[in-house]
């Protein structure tokens, strides 16, 4: 069980937790979450990235955190070295970041620093347990030959699609929810050429340390049990360990959300809101919408009289903090603001997900599914309508939408390469929002957000999981 402040385990300090997350923003918040989780035990951990993420992780994530786990954390910075970040095309497709590909081949320069920072780490702890993001198993890959450190991967993404990419096509066919295959694209499908190469050597170094792996997942049994069932009974596992810890995310009060000091305005705005009447409208720090579809987001969102809160900014830069290229501010239909703003509120900086969601005022979530927004959602009981782009996302839209049922599909992956027109967008909000099937969906989601909550308190099956992991790696 968790360790109190003044209690000094020998145990727990013959042990050093080393977090390594890819720099994306949902995978470093995650990692930073988890890296919190552990640190609450007593245990040292310190944190690798690159300086310009290191930065990022403290800027965005750190102020939710507990402050007295954050101390416990070292963050080491590796030199970012300077890689080109273009501009997306404004009339293209929405696809995977063109942005973030560059990164994939400097990520593998870690490969070394990281290295000799675990040999050097090695000779001072008695156990180096490395912590690693699925997409950075090539980075740590010499962890093997240090005869005293383990390598743990958090994948960051859902059981389910762990299970897709992992499960071949006659287990899936074979499996209680055959169904949820069906349609959804294949890994290869989702990936450009040069993430795939990238996403095989992370295969390949993942292949060779699975005897000394385990896995770590920010999910929990109310939310997938059946795909965590299923990564148990596969050879995926073999002999490795399974974790099932989530959600990490520090659990905020629905009640009172944010103080004076530090609150964002949307959520003074959020407080004059009746409950449940605003519509969340966001698709994460990895997706640059179109000219074409912001007019007709716009649009739909007017047209639906639905109160809304859309948080709408350009995808996040490799280095978020490279103030030598321009940024695209994407641009609204003219008038826009002006004939919504007794409804609507239009963000276009950081805007703090979690704490909106939270907010009792919140009563829907439009979203590109990425797998940290699924989980806030779920987490505060938040409906979805579902709008994937890219990734892991059409398979945690399905989740949402099919299995678990608390959401409304806007955009189905067939459909990838059309623009979502405003007439669906509409009616898809006023379902959500303003119907009889939303009231319906509100409350499954509310329930499940409750079990979800549940889980990660002491006694919880999450906790219990977490405790778990803890025991084995310090024992």
């Amino acid at each position: 069980m968790k360790k109190e402040d003044n209690v000094v385990d020998r145990d727990l300090e013959r042990a050093l937790v080393v977090a390594v997350p890819l720099p994306a923003q949902g995978h470093l918040n995650q990692m930073l979450q988890f890296s919190c989780l552990v640190a609450s035990y007593g245990i040292p951990i310190h944190y690798l990235a690159f300086a310009a993420h290191n930065h990022q992780a403290r800027l965005r994530c750190a102020d939710k955190m507990s402050p007295r786990d954050m101390a416990r954390i070292r963050f080491h910075d590796i030199q970012f070295p300077p890689i080109p970040s273009p501009n997306p095309d404004p009339d293209g497709p929405t696809k995977f970041p063109t942005h973030f590909i560059p990164m994939f081949r400097v990520m593998l320069s870690m490969r070394e620093p990281v290295a000799a920072y675990l040999r050097e780490m090695s000779t001072k702890f008695e156990r180096v347990v490395v912590i690693h993001d699925f997409c950075m198993a090539a980075v740590v890959q010499d962890v093997i030959s240090i005869a005293n450190a383990e390598p743990y991967v958090l994948p960051c993404v859902s059981a389910s699609f762990m299970a897709m990419v992992y499960l071949k096509d006659v287990e899936k066919k074979a499996s209680t929810v055959a169904e949820f295959w069906e349609g959804l694209p294949s890994v290869d499908e989702l990936l450009q050429e040069e993430v795939k190469e990238f996403q095989a050597a992370q295969i390949e170094a993942l292949e060779r340390m699975a005897p000394k792996s385990g896995d770590i997942f920010n999910t929990c049994r109310a939310m997938e049990a059946m795909f965590l069932e299923m990564l148990e009974k596969t050879e995926y596992v073999g002999r490795r360990k399974l974790w099932a810890v989530g959600p990490t995310l520090p659990m905020p009060n629905k009640d009172v959300v944010g103080t004076p000091r530090t609150r964002h305005e949307c959520l003074e705005w959020l407080d004059e809101q009746d409950p449940k009447s605003i519509a969340y409208v966001s698709f994460g720090t990895m997706t640059s919408f179109t000219n074409a579809e912001i007019i007709e987001l716009a649009k739909g969102l007017e047209d639906s009289k639905v109160k809304f809160l859309w948080v709408l900014r350009e995808a996040d830069k490799a280095n978020v903090h490279d103030d030598d290229r321009e940024v695209r501010r994407p641009e609204l239909p003219d008038g826009f603001e002006e004939r919504t703003k007794s409804v609507g509120m239009v963000v276009r900086d950081w805007a703090p997900q979690l704490e909106i969601l939270a907010h009792p005022s919140t009563g829907g979530f439009l979203s590109h599914c990425g797998w940290n927004s699924c989980v806030e959602s779920i987490s505060m009981g938040v409906p979805m309508a579902t709008w994937p782009m890219h990734s892991d996302q059409p398979m945690n839209a399905r989740l949402v939408s099919q299995v678990l049922k608390t959401g409304i599909v806007v955009k189905e992956w067939s459909c990838s390469t059309r623009v979502v027109e405003a007439s669906i967008i509409s009616s898809v909000l006023r379902r959500l929002m303003v119907s009889e099937e939303g009231k319906e969906i509100r409350k499954r989601a509310e329930e499940l957000g409750a079990r979800v909550r549940k889980a990660t308190q002491p006694g919880g099956t999450s906790r219990l999981e977490l405790d778990s992991f803890i025991a084995h790696i310090t024992r």
